[in-house]
């Protein structure tokens, strides 16, 4: 299923999927945050290894499922499926977007 998402969002779903990891160079904002497992990842380089190690890890899939917007902010609902307890499992993605790039996400 295609969901119609701003463009840093769907890069970075593409990205989560096993694009190329530069390109999140192109959705994130400078100061961006991620937060996942209980662990805080700030800015793009934290942010690019926290997903390689997921990626590495886990090597998983994400198919967003729906998506609402309110303002500045994006929740994605999404299934992820991979070589983990209990996959595939359900996690809600919340955005928060500044100038078209994404400022921060939690997922859980």
């Amino acid at each position: 299923m295609s969901l119609p998402l701003p463009d840093a969002i769907a890069t970075f779903f593409a990205v989560s999927n096993g694009a190329d990891d530069a390109l999140l160079a192109h959705c994130l904002a400078h100061d961006a945050a991620v937060r996942d497992e209980g662990r805080t990842h700030e800015g793009p380089e934290a942010i690019r290894a926290w997903l390689r190690d997921a990626r590495r890890r886990y090597a998983y899939r994400v198919a967003p499922l729906e998506a609402s917007r309110q303002g500045d902010g994006v929740s994605v609902m999404a299934e992820v499926a991979g070589d983990f307890p209990g996959s595939p499992v359900r996690l809600a993605h919340v955005f928060g977007l500044r100038a078209g790039r994404i400022a921060s996400l939690e997922i859980g």
